[in-house]
């Protein structure tokens, strides 16, 4: 009986040990995968994930563990960012401009724990007309039917700030389709312009243009003026270039928003100083996968910033001897 005794108490003892570290491993496993960052991206065919991806997988190789996502972009991004389902998230800057002040589309609903930290490359603001077209400008649009990008999306709030700044938009006809279909309508001659929001050139565009020749409608100096003046702080000068489409044969002055990286306000200072020195010691990988990645430099990482940026971004630009606008220290 004594011998059954000690026998129990010795398995008692190595089930508790088993235990203890079945659930100290699992713990170890959960801790580590806590730490993983989740990079919300776009569609496959787009540019988000190829950069993304890549961008994960160059994390990950320096020590910190990512993962890329497709996703529906720029608006699904920013709500992942606010939910805690992404940790990172590639999207317009105008969109994080809209996230982080609850405005248009996050009306009621702001995400105050996004926080920037790259503008990354530029996506132009194209009114795009047939080249045998009499429409020359924007103020050309009044009365005429304009495919202004799909309901609820950035494409269709650009379009409405740039034509109200513009004094046409009350008096167009609206049509909202996404690029694919906005680009065979403007083809067919159902709508007289369609507005695309997108890096140049724009597959959808380039296809059509081949057999019906396109022109790009010039903003001028004064819209992008009026734009910045009531608070829209996200735009950029972008210059269309003469032969980007087939009927474009001038460079014509546009705007464009940005493409950016933004992060959860929860990651550390020191993993978002990683992330940042990571993504810029290691651009070149990045522009090996796309080439809009060409347009990714230390020196345009600030333009059309339109978020607060996160510590650890600050961190590592103040390193390098950027000057950080007040704005962005929110």
């Amino acid at each position: 009986m004594k011998w059954k005794a000690i026998g129990l108490i010795l398995v008692l003892a190595l089930g508790l040990i088993v235990s203890g570290c079945t659930q100290k491993a699992t713990q170890t496993q959960t801790t580590t995968q806590a730490r993983e960052i989740t990079i919300y991206t776009g569609g496959t065919e787009g540019v988000y994930f190829p950069l993304g991806s890549k961008y994960a997988e160059i994390l990950t190789k320096n020590g910190v563990p990512a993962k890329a996502v497709t996703s529906g972009a720029s608006v699904a991004n920013a709500k992942a960012i606010g939910d805690g389902t992404a940790q990172a998230a590639i999207l317009q800057n105008d969109v994080a401009y809209y996230a982080y002040n609850g405005l248009y589309m996050f009306e009621g609903q702001a995400i105050k724990n996004i926080r920037g930290v790259a503008a990354l490359y530029p996506e132009t603001v194209q009114f795009i007309v047939r080249a045998d077209s009499d429409i020359k400008t924007l103020q050309d649009l009044a009365g005429k039917k304009v495919a202004i990008g799909a309901p609820g999306s950035g494409t269709a709030v650009a379009a409405e700030q740039v034509l109200r700044a513009a004094g046409v938009w009350d008096s167009i006809e609206k049509v909202n389709q996404q690029f694919s279909e906005a680009s065979q309508s403007l083809k067919l001659g159902q709508v007289d312009a369609a507005v695309i929001v997108s890096g140049i050139p724009t597959p959808s565009v380039n296809q059509i243009a081949v057999q019906t020749p396109v022109r790009v409608l010039p903003i001028p100096d004064d819209i992008l003026n009026k734009l910045k003046q009531q608070g829209y702080i996200f735009y950029v000068r972008q210059v269309v270039p003469k032969g980007t489409y087939n009927g474009v044969e001038e460079d014509t002055p546009t705007l464009a928003v940005k493409a950016m990286l933004a992060v959860s306000a929860d990651l550390s200072e020191d993993t978002v100083y990683k992330m940042t020195k990571i993504l810029f010691e290691n651009v070149d990988q990045l522009r090996a996968v796309h080439q809009k990645a060409q347009l990714i430099s230390l020196e345009t990482a600030l333009d059309g910033m339109s978020i607060p940026l996160h510590p650890g971004a600050i961190k590592y630009y103040e390193e390098k001897g950027l000057s950080i606008p007040e704005e962005l220290k929110g």
